[in-house]
């Protein structure tokens, strides 16, 4: 399996200037909060969004360097991103994230909330200062995409009728939506043509769509861990995934235990059981995969470069991934 960061090979200086960048952008005025940005931007994690930023902005400017507006694009969306995962760690109650502890556990739900807060400020006050109307849009639609997947998730929670089209619905909002707008965002920098913007919009949904399939398929096949956090803990919460749906057309009693929600002893441990006696696990893998054909022919609409080679090879990362 191809590890995330050798996909990244064309950007890998790109990456560490936005890195350097990142903790310098949130500034030091509140020094609770640049406390806690410093931990959240230190932990790492495998920075996939800014990079397929950075592969499209090259992809696109083949001829030219990219521009210093193309290196913020990547800094607001890891912002954005960042922020989302305070936020969901603080409604999720999470401890950790990406084997660390989460911030709202280190210093507590009100400085959780407002670093949250101020991270997507800051976005939004950098992406105004991109100058670009069409790119404000995009990303500020992707601010409101986020919360209405949260609103989503809180109110389908053991809903064993869930739809997987509601699910992908709910997964575009929380995954794909930041990826698809960036990504298209990306091109309409380079002044790309109305057609290859929406194909660059089609590869990051399809992408993001793929990546979250296969994170709630990593849910039940990885270990603690090598999650970086309580392995089945969306099935604990009731939060119904790809898995879980595919499931229960096999396994009707998956649906009591769901609806009384795991209120006896044992209830968890036999759902999983159901689940791993069906096959959930492998349709969630095939419809992700499908998503992921689909990217990489959006993507094949660019001409051929190391950047354009990356983004391809990205599809078949998110399948392969182990955690």
């Amino acid at each position: 399996m191809t590890p995330a960061t050798s996909l990244f090979t064309p950007v890998e200086a790109d990456l560490q200037i936005l890195a350097d960048n990142l903790k310098q952008l949130v500034g030091n005025r509140h020094p609770i909060l640049f406390a806690a940005a410093e931990h959240l931007f230190g932990a790492g994690g495998k920075r996939i969004r800014p990079a397929i930023v950075l592969l499209i902005s090259r992809a696109t400017m083949l001829e030219n360097e990219i521009t210093q507006r193309h290196r913020r694009l990547a800094e607001i969306t890891e912002m954005i991103h960042t922020a989302s995962l305070v936020h969901d760690d603080v409604v999720d109650e999470s401890q950790m994230r990406r084997g660390v502890p989460t911030v709202h556990s280190l210093f507590g739900n009100r400085v959780a909330v407002l670093a949250g807060d101020f991270l997507f400020a800051q976005s939004s006050w950098y992406l105004a200062n991109l100058d670009n109307l069409e790119v404000v849009k995009l990303l500020s639609e992707v601010i409101m995409d986020l919360a209405t997947g949260e609103i989503q998730q809180g109110m389908s929670c053991f809903d064993s009728s869930l739809a997987i089209e509601a699910y992908l619905q709910k997964s575009y909002y929380k995954t794909a939506s930041l990826i698809a707008n960036s990504a298209k965002a990306a091109g309409l920098l380079s002044e790309v043509s109305p057609e290859i913007a929406q194909h660059l919009y089609s590869y990051g949904r399809n992408v993001g769509l793929a990546f979250q399939v296969m994170d709630d398929v990593l849910d039940f096949t990885s270990t603690a861990d090598t999650l970086g956090k309580p392995a089945c803990s969306d099935l604990k919460s009731g939060h119904l995934t790809a898995p879980v749906l595919f499931a229960l057309e096999e396994k009707p009693y998956l649906e009591v235990l769901i609806e009384r929600q795991f209120a006896q002893e044992e209830d968890l441990e036999q759902a999983l059981a159901l689940i791993q006696d069906s096959r959930g696990i492998q349709q969630a893998r095939e419809l992700a995969a499908h998503h992921a054909k689909l990217a990489a022919e959006d993507i094949a609409v660019l001409p051929p470069s190391e950047s354009r080679q990356a983004l391809i090879d990205m599809t078949e990362y998110v399948l392969s991934r182990l955690y």
